[in-house]
């Protein structure tokens, strides 16, 4: 599979200097948590899941959770494990290239269980997804996994959610912290990528924000998201892929703030694509996802379809961008120094510019480079027309 491969193949030539680099399954951790992109949650009670996994492949998902916790009723788990063994059963046999699927389990047992009930089926599954992940809860869950691991004979990736209230709260954060980066450092191999739990935050204080608000106008949230990413999200080589939190759209009668989104980007025939994205409450979306990568985010957690374009569009990697990062990584500048940059509207610094180039070139890898004339617009554009 690879990013916006549900293209034709003339579009994609048009969009992109560099396109996407196609990747599965068995490719390397490095590469799936930075291509993991939009990754759309589905409970595990839909009696269409194994055509809507089909479904949203077409349409550029490359990762799913389908889902056993929060999305699903207490009374409905025993239901919901049947159907998804069924459903991934009759998918066991399918050619077609499926996303990467993870499971979001609520007990480390249903790991276990789950792998021996789906028998040959389960090579269709990447990993679980861990809730409420704390040292005590969550090693329980990574040594399910293991053991699961072993049994099957097939590499199964983690993705803890962090949601837990002792990592909201000030007096228990720093040590919750600490206990979480202790037991995902001694499972390393098995960690894909660390999630955050936003809508439990928000709960723990009774709120709930507004489609024209994002996270990082939270305080609450905001305050974790940074710690979070201060701890666990280093580019050190001791940090992990932390990915961005759900956007929780829903559509309300009358809009308190004007529109977030420029009119220039959108000149000429993009004026109805962004009349469309204020209508739908996506320009809050939007801004989300600049925010969170700008805080050191990858990828984000969705729960509508609609949410994936505007995701993948926003991953790709710009040329100017690209060539920054071609810049500061060219082998005769391993000593340092500052250049001015090829578009002459900026300097770049070798040394401290070089993580962030370096996690530029692995995102130019698994989402492409756009050509020179090619923004934002044009991709989401071309994406939504599909």
């Amino acid at each position: 599979m690879r990013h916006f491969d549900h293209l034709a193949p003339t579009v994609r030539n048009g969009l992109f200097h560099k396109e996407p680099c196609s990747f599965d399954a068995g490719s390397p951790a490095r590469t799936l948590a930075a291509a993991l992109g939009a990754t759309l949650y589905s409970p595990a009670t839909r009696s269409t899941l194994a055509a809507d996994i089909v479904k949203q492949a077409e349409r550029g998902v490359v990762s799913m959770v389908l889902c056993l916790e929060d999305s699903i009723g207490d009374a409905e788990v025993a239901g919901a494990e049947e159907n998804l063994v069924r459903q991934l059963t009759a998918l066991a046999d399918s050619t077609r290239d499926l996303p990467l699927l993870f499971v979001r389990v609520r007990e480390p047992g249903q790991i276990t269980a789950l792998m021996r009930r789906l028998g040959p089926a389960g090579r269709l599954l990447s990993g679980f997804v861990l809730p409420k992940f704390t040292e005590e809860r969550g090693l329980p869950f990574l040594e399910a996994l293991t053991a699961a691991e072993a049994a099957c004979g097939q590499r199964l990736f983690a993705m803890p959610v962090l949601e837990s209230p002792e990592l909201l709260h000030l007096e228990t954060r720093t040590e919750t912290l600490g206990g979480i980066a202790r037991a995902v450092e001694k499972h390393r191999d098995r960690v894909l990528a660390l999630r955050l739990g936003v809508t439990d935050f928000c709960s723990a204080y009774g709120l709930r924000r507004a489609p024209d608000m994002t996270a990082y106008d939270v305080q609450l949230v905001a305050s974790v998201i940074a710690d979070v990413v201060n701890v666990l999200g280093r580019a050190d080589g001791s940090g992990f892929t932390v990915t961005g939190p759900v956007w929780e759209y829903f559509p309300q009668p009358q809009r308190m703030f004007k529109p977030q989104l420029r009119r220039s980007p959108f000149a000429g025939s993009a004026e109805a694509l962004r009349a469309a994205l204020i209508e739908h409450d996506m320009d809050g979306l939007l801004r989300e996802i600049q925010l969170d990568r700008a805080n050191g985010l990858q990828g984000k957690t969705c729960i509508h379809p609609s949410h994936v374009a505007p995701v993948h569009a926003l991953s790709v990697v710009s040329h100017e961008e690209f060539s920054d990062a071609q810049d500061i990584l060219r082998p005769d500048r391993d000593g340092g120094g500052v250049l001015r940059s090829a578009y002459t509207n900026k300097m770049n610094e070798v040394k401290p510019h070089r993580a962030w180039a370096e996690r530029t070139m692995l995102r130019a890898e698994v989402f492409g480079v756009a050509r020179e004339d090619v923004g934002f617009v044009e991709l989401l554009s071309a994406s939504v027309r599909t």
